[in-house]
């Protein structure tokens, strides 16, 4: 994990600062995510208003978890999809163990699959990477200051939802596990390969799997991923949309491999034979 300071407040004004002393941080934000080369792109999209912020990055839940018992944080950002404990997880944790932190989700899923679900989970502003260039900014000034960020569409799509004009998919019935073991099905993962990647046994991958086609009323795999893709559940998560923003930005791509972090043995569920 990483610390960053930079050099002046975005939200308090020192008027009564010493011209050319140096200002101790007045914020701290927890940057959560498994990319190295996101969270560069989203140091670089927070640049303008990142003074006077002392930025401490994490590359997994439970490295947050250990940044969050050491000190102090007014803001988490947090990415949903990691290796380990989940971002909804991660969510629910500092809700539960450090309540006054602000919580904003910054994910490559679309609003619709996981909005709601975050938001449920504690958090108070959700952003999609494609549209961090143009809106990170508004949600961290808005969740900072003890406000919910909501973009437009979001809100569009709630309000036709509780009007009925708008039918809720089908996989919403799904609990926060089997939506994620879904998405890794429909993107070609092995039970074996999503085990490893969630702490599972491939026993407990393969009762999910029954479960979700069961309350999807699916007979089969095939079944299973033609319908994920019908839903968009198939968009592939890596580093390429924070590429995108560093380019917007005018910088050069990284070339960092990404950096997985390690999660916390002691953490971990355990294992079944």
């Amino acid at each position: 994990m990483t610390v960053t300071k930079a050099a002046r407040p975005p939200f308090v004004a020192s008027a009564s600062a010493t011209p050319g002393a140096a200002l101790k941080p007045q914020f701290r934000l927890l940057m959560v995510d498994d990319h190295t080369i996101v969270r560069e792109g989203l140091k670089r999209v927070l640049d303008p208003i990142a003074h006077e912020w002392e930025i401490t990055e994490a590359g997994t839940g439970f490295q947050a978890l250990e940044c969050l018992r050491r000190k102090h944080f007014d803001l988490a950002i947090i990415d949903l999809s990691m290796p380990g404990m989940g971002g909804l997880d991660l969510i629910r944790r500092i809700k539960s163990e450090f309540s006054r932190v602000a919580v904003l989700v910054l994910s490559m899923h679309a609003e619709e699959q996981y909005a709601l679900r975050s938001f449920k989970a504690g958090a108070s502003g959700y952003v999609t990477k494609d549209t961090a260039s143009t809106e990170l900014v508004a949600a961290v000034r808005k969740v900072a200051s003890g406000g919910t960020y909501v973009t437009a569409h979001l809100a569009d799509r709630v309000v036709r939802q509780l009007s009925e004009m708008v039918g809720t998919p089908r996989y919403a019935e799904l609990s926060d596990r089997e939506l994620d073991v879904l998405r890794r099905i429909v993107k070609g993962q092995r039970l074996t390969e999503i085990a490893l990647a969630l702490h599972l046994s491939v026993k407990t991958v393969s009762t999910h799997k029954s479960r979700i086609q069961e309350k999807l009323k699916l007979a089969s795999t095939a079944e299973l991923i033609r319908y994920g893709m019908q839903q968009q559940l198939d968009q592939d998560d890596s580093g390429s949309d924070a590429l995108k923003m560093q380019r917007r930005k005018g910088d050069v791509g990284y070339a960092d491999p990404a950096d997985a972090g390690r999660s916390d043995p002691a953490q971990r569920p355990p294992t079944k034979p």
